[in-house]
């Protein structure tokens, strides 16, 4: 009797292209260099991660969105460092190209350089990232200066910072009339502390394009205008598996809430008529 697959999967969707050479952090600052643009989506899982990967998407962010996206809740604040580390390390383990960022939750590095350390070190012992990203402005300075000396990739993420959420009163743009500056000015000093990259979220354009200017290392934009290095966006978002009403900065490139609606509903359709499993699904 032949073997038969897995019943309930197992392997990615799709395998990478193995030739390929593993994106690290060089790469996307000479790409900066050579005014080339790149994307950058979530992931959560074994099948988007590969699938993304081969779809040549050259970073893999395991966003504390997984909160919203994955686990239901309202906001990213709930979210754990031990309910992400699992989704980190299905993505790292699928993606066989794509440098892979992790999201440092709420509460897990804010209180010292030290816990960001703790914290990081886990991710990347446990989970298998290359690198991870916090949010703040100037008072994480040292949490960037330790988590890049003891040899952590980090990206800093200004602007709009979801965790922040309660501080800021809301979904609201930031770094309109006088604060444009300190933005720029908090970019730099991320810049100086060790950081390879600055996420920008929901900054005018034109002040986004500035921070891009004024630093030698990659940007990466969400609702921030396209004078960034990259754009990002959450895949549940981009792919349209998201419904409802969705922010301003949000291009939906398909209905994959759409495809799955109606697959299920044809597959409960053979349930109930008797016609699956049919002969050919049958031992």
């Amino acid at each position: 009797m032949s073997e038969q697959p897995a019943p309930y999967g197992g392997t990615p969707a799709v395998e990478a292209d193995e030739s390929r050479e593993r994106v690290r952090i060089g790469h996307l600052r000479e790409m900066k260099q050579r005014g080339e643009k790149w994307a950058m989506l979530t992931a959560y899982d074994m099948y988007t991660a590969a699938t993304f990967d081969q779809a040549g998407i050259p970073v893999l962010l395991i966003g504390d969105s997984a909160s919203n996206n994955v686990y239901g809740n309202e906001t990213s604040l709930p979210v754990t460092v031990d309910e992400l580390i699992p989704l980190v390390r299905a993505v790292s383990r699928s993606a066989r190209r794509a440098l892979i960022l992790a999201d440092l939750p709420f509460g897990s590095y804010q209180t010292s350089a030290e816990q960001a350390f703790t914290t990081a070190a886990r991710f990347m012992k446990e989970g298998g990232a290359h690198a991870v990203k916090l949010e703040g402005g100037l008072e994480m300075l040292p949490q960037v200066e330790t988590l890049t000396r003891s040899g952590i990739p980090v990206m800093a993420h200004i602007g709009f910072t979801p965790q922040a959420e309660h501080a800021l009163g809301g979904y609201r743009v930031q770094g309109r009339g006088e604060e444009a500056q300190r933005l720029v000015d908090t970019a730099i000093a991320f810049e100086r502390a060790g950081a390879f990259g600055i996420l920008i979220e929901m900054v005018p354009g034109e002040v986004a394009a500035r921070i891009t200017e004024a630093v030698g290392i990659p940007t990466v934009g969400i609702g921030a205008g396209n004078g960034c290095d990259a754009q990002v966006l959450v895949w549940q978002d981009m792919a349209g598996l998201r419904t409802g009403r969705l922010p301003r900065f949000v291009k939906q490139y398909a209905d994959v809430h759409g495809v799955l609606h109606r697959a299920a509903l044809d597959f409960a359709a053979d349930v109930e008529a008797g016609t699956f499993p049919g002969p050919e699904h049958t031992f």
